[in-house]
């Protein structure tokens, strides 16, 4: 008899925060509205537990006016925000061993010295990139009060019962329980770039700057010696234009110029508070001579500070960054100084200046004073930050780079019709161009609009350049990439502006911003070894990856998963890496892999830990990039600590990726890849022949789930389709999974695995591969997750949205039963009683939640079978917005 799942035990702080929001609901709502938010409440977890029989119990909902349902939705997503809150608090999300200090401990068992690590860390790259992906459906002032409630509760930890301010901490949690309340939770507007360029920059200032530094403080003691600067940061927000008509050269300059400002800001700032800390006199220390020159060219000879040479120093350093500051803004200082100084050239040299203060303060005693401290966390953070914040990327589709450069090229007299040729003579004559420094353009020709704005974007970023530094702007990537003339376009492009400098003699081409293709469908995956090996092949190509060093490739979880499934897209992505890295090795080029994943698992979500582990040996070599995008940032980095938590698992994790031995015996890998093969194409075709080749499986989808819905929500400042097509190929991955979510059905995470494995029928094999191999292990874990999210009892209450009642039912039959076969299949190979056994921690987060979302799908369904009759009661179409909201934050990687 299988064992039954243990009784739910409460978070304490969920139990908590939940008693304060329910004196808030009763104050501010009233008490008959909390009494029915309990009655529906309590009425759900008695399903949910078996207490009550799941059907013919008064759920209560039906007795909710509109206006009591738009409270109602209110007080469960805010529930939901404070149930995140409590777990993340309490390290539901944090995983054993993924710290750095815990890898190297690990690595030290298998022979592998902290110098064998810093060696891997002088040549590495580890970057989580932000992107606008529009799946983070709660306002900015939603997760403000949220963040100010985790300070409060952290403080409350230590045991004080008041705030600073000598405010019972009690009623301070409760007053911003009440602001949550009262808050309103959707935008009234779409968002602008602009929003979405603050936003982020909101993440940076006031969540990264400060943690950065103080996380490679913590690594060198571990080490025990100075680690270099590998981990930095990366953004999309500004620079991706991909579908997105409002990504121009005014938003790229808006974005930099942002972070640049935001960056000098935390430079003066630290100067500030170092130039009040260091009062030592000459009087009573020794003062090197660098620092008496640092102190006299600071041009400071106030007599009260003739003998503080060192507050003098920084004086003159922060006169310097306040002139960068002025020069690169526009604007004064925030505190002006009270010297004149010339800007700094570029960040190296404000970190020299800053280097010679820190020896010349470890000059006396047992230099401590050289050593940590607010100086050594400002010299790190100018190595990691520079002048720029974050590299930003640009990202454009391939079809428009192939439109302008065919103008250019027809414009100019070259070639009338570039569109027409073959790929061949499309190369031939890329390279041509590229063989000189002579551009295609000029300012006198008059180029359509979409030329003239691709032309203004590479200026924006060669402006860029000579104003925050080379490191502002260093990958442009290309979506849908299928050749190699579409990173030479790329190339040409970058030219126009100065950003490509041909072969000079014996000088092989220089590009300070590197042309990294994305491949996205499951066809573009297995064609990237290919493509990736033509285009080192040319030779003008090959010195200039070898002079630099290394060169980065995209692999788009988002599309693959659209196009082949899950567990196709899963190993696409896994033989796509490990097929490239011979490709690279021959080169002698060093590999850079750009994981471009989403919140959901049907996106690449789930565990990076897991997931960067995972992936096949030699193919992380410590460079790794990796997206984070919508409700997963606050998720992630959110909070300081969280961050910190966030950042140390992605860290440790490419380190072990680098360094560990591999697990696998060669037998056993050759018969798991073996069996992969078999299982992803079963798997495959299980799902294509759902999804692209069942009638009316498009008008299934888009009236089962609120896709129409989603695509109207002021969630981003992108379309929800590349194009006006409703084919689901032309739809974005992003709405594609989110709406599966919404209705509980998540069929992106799992569909057509169940079929695969048991038609595979190996069982043995099976859980070999589930116990020994750390790539299926993984993604059966992932999936896991997506199977004990989804309700498919739920997903039937959507049903009668669906047209067509009996290709509707049809359809739903074929997803229900896949659904059960992927369970059942995923228990037989891993060997559990029931979902989530082995982690039963995420399993009680899950079960606690689920009775909130399930009277939320109800209430969706119901207001989405009125909107979709043509009731035009604009509560109704904000009840669905507010229940789209709250399903979200409640599932947590929905997008």
């Amino acid at each position: 008899m299988a064992p039954a799942r243990p009784p739910i035990t409460q978070n304490p702080d969920i139990r908590y925060l939940g008693r304060l929001l329910g004196d808030v609901i009763r104050v501010y709502g009233g008490d008959r509205l909390f009494r029915q938010t309990e009655y529906i409440r309590s009425t759900s977890v008695d399903r949910a537990r078996g207490v009550a029989p799941p059907e013919g119990v008064d759920t209560g909902l039906s007795a909710l006016t509109l206006d009591d349902t738009l409270a109602f939705v209110r007080g469960f997503m805010l529930f939901s925000m404070l149930a995140n809150l409590a777990e993340d608090r309490q390290g539901i999300a944090a995983e054993p061993g993924a710290d750095v200090a815990s890898a190297i401990a690990k690595l030290e068992k298998d022979g592998i010295a902290p110098a064998d690590v810093i060696a891997l860390l002088q040549k590495a790259l580890v970057v989580p990139v932000l992107t606008a992906h529009p799946t983070e459906v709660r306002r900015k002032s939603m997760i403000d009060h949220r963040n100010v409630i985790a300070d409060l509760m952290a403080l409350r930890d230590t045991g004080a019962t008041e705030t600073p301010q000598g405010e019972l901490i009690e009623e301070a949690i409760s007053r911003q329980i009440a602001l949550l309340w009262q808050t309103r939770p959707l935008r009234r507007e779409r968002l602008f770039v602009r929003d979405e360029i603050d936003n982020a920059l909101s993440y940076f200032r006031d969540i990264f700057m400060p943690v950065l530094p103080g996380l490679y403080a913590r690594w060198d003691r571990v080490m025990g010696a100075r680690v270099p600067g590998f981990l930095r940061l990366g953004t999309w927000i500004g620079g991706d234009r991909d579908g997105n008509p409002f990504v121009q050269a005014d938003q790229l300059r808006l974005a930099l110029g942002r972070a640049s400002g935001s960056t000098l800001r935390f430079y003066m700032e630290a100067l500030h508070e170092l130039g009040a800390q260091l009062s030592i006199s000459s009087e009573l220390a020794a003062v090197p001579a660098p620092i008496r020159e640092l102190a006299a060219a600071s041009g400071d000879d106030a007599p009260s500070r003739r003998d503080e040479p060192y507050r003098r120093a920084v004086a003159g350093i922060y006169a310097r960054v306040a002139a960068n500051y002025e020069a690169l803004t526009g604007q004064p200082a925030p505190r002006p100084a009270k010297l004149r100084g010339e800007p700094y050239p570029d960040a190296a040299a404000l970190r020299a200046d800053l280097v010679t203060l820190g020896r010349g303060l470890a000059v006396e005693g047992n230099g401590a004073l050289g050593s940590g401290g607010g100086l050594a966390r400002l010299i790190r953070a100018v190595e990691i930050f520079g002048f720029h914040l974050a590299t930003l990327d640009m990202r454009q589709n391939s079809a428009v780079h192939e439109r302008v450069v065919a103008e250019l090229l027809k414009v100019a007299g070259v070639e009338p019709d570039y569109l027409a040729l073959d790929e061949d003579a499309r190369v031939a004559l890329l390279r041509r161009e590229l063989a000189h420094n002579r551009p295609l353009g000029t300012h006198f020709a008059d180029y359509s609009e979409e030329t003239t704005t691709e032309l203004a974007i590479v200026e924006a970023a060669a402006e860029a350049h000579r104003l925050y530094g080379p490191a502002c702007i260093t990958h442009y990537l290309i979506s849908k990439a299928e050749t190699v003339s579409d990173m030479l376009e790329v190339n040409i492009l970058l030219k126009e502006a100065g950003l490509w400098k041909a072969a000079d003699g014996a000088e092989p081409p220089r590009a300070p911003i590197m042309a990294v293709p994305l491949f996205e469908t499951i066809a573009d995956l297995e064609n990237a070894p290919g493509i990736m090996t033509a285009y080192f092949e040319l030779p003008e190509i090959g010195a200039l990856v070898r002079a630099r060093g290394h060169q980065e490739v995209m692999i788009g979880y988002s599309d693959s998963n659209k196009d082949g499934g899950y567990l196709t897209s899963t190993w696409s992505l896994h033989e796509a890496s490990k097929a490239l890295a011979p490709v690279f090795e021959a080169a002698g080029v060093s590999m850079q892999l750009f994981h471009g994943r989403g919140g959901a698992v049907g996106r690449g979500g789930g565990s990076s830990f897991a997931a960067i582990q995972a992936q096949p040996p030699g193919t992380v070599q410590g460079r790794i990039r990796i997206t984070e995008q919508g409700e997963v940032i606050a998720a992630k980095y959110g909070t300081q600590e969280s961050a910190r938590t966030n950042l140390e698992a992605v860290t440790s994790a490419a380190i072990l990726a680098s360094l560990e031995p591999e697990q696998l015996s060669p037998r056993d890998s050759a018969r798991f890849s073996a069996a992969m093969d078999r299982i992803s194409a079963l798997a495959f075709r299980s799902y294509r022949d759902l999804v692209y080749e069942t009638p009316g499986f498009r008008d299934f989808f888009r009236q089962l789930t609120p896709i129409q819905e989603i695509s109207g929500l002021k969630i981003g400042s992108r379309p929800a389709s590349r194009t006006k097509s409703s084919r689901i190929e032309d739809l974005r991955a992003i709405p594609w999974v989110f709406s599966w979510a919404q209705a509980r059905v998540m069929l992106p995470g799992w569909y057509g695995v169940g079929q695969a494995l048991k038609e595979f029928g190996d069982d043995a094999l099976l859980r070999d591969m589930a116990q020994g191999w750390a790539f299926f292990r993984a993604s059966m874990a992932n999936m896991e997750m997506v199977l004990a999210k989804s309700d498919l009892g739920i997903a039937a209450h959507y049903l009668p949205l669906v047209e067509d009642r009996e290709a509707g039912d049809a359809i739903f039959g074929r997803i229900r039963d896949g659904w059960q076969l992927a369970h059942d299949r995923l228990l037989s190979a891993t060997g559990q009683p029931y979902l989530l056994a082995d982690s039963p921690a995420l399993d009680a987060s899950i079960r606690l939640r689920l009775p909130y979302i399930e009277p939320l799908n109800l209430l969706q369904v119901e207001l989405l079978k009125r909107h979709r009759s043509g009731e035009d009661d604009p509560r109704i179409r904000e009840g669905i917005e507010l229940s789209i909201n709250a399903i979200a934050t409640a599932l947590r990687n929905s997008g």
